[in-house]
């Protein structure tokens, strides 16, 4: 029985050609920064609304969609945006309460991950097009790609900053935002579909199955160190700016997909950040 060996390790590491390396993958240090900054600012809202679930299930069937666009030959992005549109529309339209929303999710996470199944099986192409949808790839973005991952985000981000502050105030207590005014179910579908932006993005680089940790993963490791509103955004962008460029970087001298390494970074994150809470907890409670 063979063990992993050396031949293992420079299947994850191999830093021999680091520098050739490197010029190939420029695209997706851009998409990959913008991905991390994004993913990091809409993350904050994502736990204060209690909705990596519903990323989850955005994830599913934008995965089908992109999964479909590929068998049908048309643009990955579009399909992928076009799945993670529509995700997001329904669980916003039809799931205004917490139980409704999750027994929604809970019926299009199958079918989606199903369907997509489905067209990656009916599909005869490249074996890296099918696996990339699920896990990412770490040179598939080209230019046409990341014009749309810009755009994507330009869009993600103008309108985060249209909807912050009732937004926030929405988040943290809608009761008393909807009495005052604030429209709180508008503001509700307008992020679940700058959320499922986002997701959409996300699958361009690390695939559709491990999402959360770009966009949930950041906040729950800024929300251990801060309860500040300002500085939770903040951290969280840069915890996701950090997990997926370095990611990358570390991805480029191995073979295996981009992926283990963006979610190994952002969970090392996440790690540290919980021992300093505890660790800050534990003195306040010394002290007190």
């Amino acid at each position: 029985m063979n063990g992993a060996g050396p031949d293992a390790w420079e299947q994850i590491f191999n830093f021999s050609r680091y520098g050739d390396l490197l010029s190939l993958v420029h695209n997706s240090l851009i998409a990959g920064a913008v991905l991390g900054l994004v993913g990091g600012l809409i993350s904050a809202f994502v736990m204060m609304r209690d909705l990596p679930f519903a990323v989850h299930g955005i994830s599913e069937l934008s995965f089908a969609g992109a999964s479909g666009f590929l068998l049908w030959g048309g643009s990955v992005v579009v399909g992928a945006i076009t799945g993670s549109l529509l995700a997001a529309l329904l669980i916003g339209l039809l799931g205004a309460r917490a139980r409704d929303r999750n027994s929604i999710i809970g019926v299009l996470m199958p079918f989606g991950l199903g369907l997509g199944v489905l067209f990656l099986s009916l599909y005869h192409g490249r074996a890296a097009n099918k696996f990339g949808l699920l896990t990412g790839q770490i040179v598939s973005i080209d230019d046409p790609k990341l014009v749309w991952l810009l755009v994507t985000s330009a869009v993600v981000l103008v309108g985060l900053m249209l909807i912050w502050r009732p937004l926030l105030f929405a988040s943290t207590d809608p009761e008393l935002a909807r009495a005052r005014g604030v429209p709180v179910t508008a503001l509700s579908l307008g992020f679940m579909l700058l959320l499922g932006l986002a997701v959409a993005m996300s699958i361009q680089i690390i695939g559709a199955l491990l999402v959360l940790s770009v966009i949930c993963t950041p906040a729950a490791a800024a929300m251990r160190v801060t309860a500040s509103p300002r500085l939770v955004p903040l951290l969280s962008a840069l915890f996701g700016f950090v997990a997926v460029v370095g990611g990358i970087l570390l991805a480029l001298g191995g073979t295996v997909p981009i992926s283990p390494y963006v979610t190994t970074l952002s969970f090392a994150i996440y790690v540290i950040c919980r021992i300093i809470g505890w660790r800050r907890a534990k003195a306040g409670r010394l002290a007190g």
